[in-house]
């Protein structure tokens, strides 16, 4: 299992970083940035499919609370009603589980690149048309050591976490403002404690961390925010398509 990791996962982010910092300006910050927009956009599709059930998910939670209630007393049929209401709206509850899935191995092994360091040994692992290169300028914009943590990057990563769950939770008030309900009012309590909860633990994970691991998290949530103004876009139109035809 190591061994797949490494050869599958490290090698070719470690190889794919230093590939972009050869062939761009010589700074790992912007490197890490590049390379996290390449794997945004290699797994585009996953991630906003995600993205856009999550949205369509909150929007529908007072309608599956309402059925859950109205068949309390036979669970079968529940589910077989909550599953209608999924697939008439073509989404995938277990979505945003799928993308940690996804995420997480990336995560953990573009820490692992930092967290082993630059030495000749990490070096010898780049594939023979990667030149190692002779200096290796870790400071970022030239003001930010990103082998040390640092606050700043990690809040404002937080920030733009905040900033997009506040975009889903507007998308699912749209949904609810028309017939507000008990259900509707409480999966509105429960969006905003994780709005505030989500950015917190944020904070409270990548801050021990080198910093560079918080940049690609803040570049990767920045990416996420463009995406779901998008992706409510999107389903905007499409309610108002509806509603005129």
């Amino acid at each position: 299992m190591s061994y797949l990791f490494n050869e599958f996962l490290y090698r070719p982010l470690l190889n794919l970083l230093f590939l972009i910092y050869n062939n761009t300006i010589a700074d790992i910050g912007i490197s890490v940035i590049l390379l996290t927009i390449v794997i945004r956009l290699i797994l585009l599709p996953i991630f906003y499919k995600s993205a856009k059930d999550q949205t369509i998910l909150q929007k529908i939670t007072p309608r599956i609370k309402e059925l859950q209630k109205i068949h309390k007393d036979n669970k079968e049929k529940q589910v077989e009603e909550i599953m209608k209401v999924y697939k008439e709206h073509k989404v995938n509850p277990f979505s945003g589980f799928i993308l940690l899935l996804i995420q997480l191995p990336i995560l953990i092994a573009l820490y692992r690149v930092f967290l082993n360091g630059f030495s000749n040994n990490v070096l010898s692992q780049l594939y023979s048309f990667v030149l190692p290169p002779h200096n290796i300028h870790t400071m970022f914009l030239g003001i930010i050591d990103l082998t040390s943590k640092n606050i700043w990057i990690v809040v404002i990563a937080g920030v733009f976490q905040y900033l997009q769950s506040k975009l889903m939770m507007n998308m699912s008030k749209l949904a609810t403002n028309s017939a507000q309900s008990k259900e509707a009012d409480i999966a509105q309590k429960i969006s905003r404690n994780m709005m505030i909860m989500g950015p917190v633990l944020t904070v409270l994970i990548l801050y021990p961390l080198p910093s560079v691991v918080a940049l690609y998290w803040l570049t990767t949530s920045a990416f996420s925010v463009i995406q779901q103004i998008v992706i409510n876009k999107k389903i905007l139109n499409n309610e108002r398509n509806k509603n005129t035809n």
